[in-house]
């Protein structure tokens, strides 16, 4: 049996935010010692660890909770936990496309600097309006 504190330090999640994700469901509220401690299981450390990896592999809540759902599926009902999967890989290549338009913005708007400070300086300009912009981004 682990204290919130045991569970914190195994999982590396904090204790609000486990005590969080009980409030939501995510994880069962565990027993109470007489001293009114909350003691967790081996099955509570390893939906926590499932949890936070999930959680940093970027995926929302609602996603997590939809997977969590599944525990003990079998068969075509797992094509959800595919679909989540999918889902997620291609909200990540959009972000990194997103992120490389931008990377390549920034690199335009900062090569633009001439060193010199005796005009307007062009960083600021761009900065300032959008319509200088290259593409979107």
């Amino acid at each position: 049996m682990f204290s919130i504190g045991d569970l914190s330090r195994k999982t590396g999640v904090k204790v609000p935010t486990i005590r969080f994700y009980e409030d939501k469901g995510l994880l069962q509220r565990p027993e109470r010692t007489a001293g009114n401690q909350r003691r967790y299981d081996e099955t509570a450390l390893k939906r926590l660890q499932f949890i936070k990896h999930t959680r940093d592999l970027g995926l929302p809540l609602t996603d997590i909770e939809a997977l969590l759902s599944l525990e003990g599926a079998k068969g075509a009902d797992l094509n959800r936990a595919h679909d989540i999967a999918e889902r997620q890989l291609a909200d990540l290549r959009d972000r990194i496309a997103r992120l490389s338009r931008l990377e390549a913005e920034l690199a335009r708007i900062t090569a633009a600097c001439d060193g010199r400070h005796d005009h307007v300086c062009e960083v600021m300009h761009a900065f300032g309006d959008h319509e200088t912009c290259s593409g979107s981004h």
